[in-house]
């Protein structure tokens, strides 16, 4: 894959990570698995991704004060234990039902979200 299309990937993924708050993960993860990466190897390096991409994203919505920051490191600090157990459960689930699983947790978001009354 070139360079270029690469980098155009990265700018559309900033644009809805930043907009949406969902990380780029939602976007990343099917990317890398279509174009024939293992989950594990996908789910690896989109969170590299979305570690660069939140950065940025942070940067920019703290300076707009959109940040609750007792709250971001409370939910973080979770996030950290729950992440070093989810690298390594990973490993143990097939591709094919990582994606059944990925696919089933986008949709019940997708309708959730579509019903909502926010």
């Amino acid at each position: 894959m070139s360079t270029l299309l690469l980098l155009s990937l990265g700018v559309g993924v900033g644009i809805l990570a930043s907009f949406t708050g969902l990380g780029g993960g939602f976007l990343v993860v099917p990317l890398l698995i279509m174009l024939g990466y293992e989950s594990y190897k996908a789910v690896g390096t989109s969170f590299l991704t979305i570690f660069i991409i939140s950065i940025s994203a942070l940067a920019a919505h703290a300076s707009l004060q959109h940040v609750d920051l007792r709250l971001g490191v409370l939910l973080g600090i979770g996030g950290v234990l729950g992440a070093q157990l989810g690298s390594r459960l990973v490993e143990y689930v097939p591709t094919n039902l990582f994606n059944k699983i990925f696919a089933l947790i986008l949709v019940a978001l997708a309708v959730r979200m579509f019903f909502s009354k926010g």
